[in-house]
């Protein structure tokens, strides 16, 4: 699933890939929301993304599975 995360003073979005679910991920927004320093996710490949919890402009959780274009979908 797409996770984007909006950053205070920063132009550009951090997206990426993630193998949990919405549930999953929710929680560990609400958790740093509610308290501790950072918002620690891991991608699809196995890298870690950590975002200063005061920093957070938005995080937005999209669907489990997104429809490919093109001729990867041969």
């Amino acid at each position: 699933m797409e996770v984007t995360i909006g950053v205070q003073n920063l132009a550009r979005e951090i997206v990426l890939e993630s193998d949990e679910t919405p549930e999953q991920i929710a929680a560990a927004v609400s958790a740093a929301l509610s308290g501790r320093p950072a918002l620690e996710l891991t991608d699809t490949r196995g890298r870690r993304i950590i975002v200063p919890t005061a920093t957070i402009g938005y995080v937005e959780i999209g669907s489990e599975a997104k429809a490919r274009v093109g001729f990867g979908t041969l």
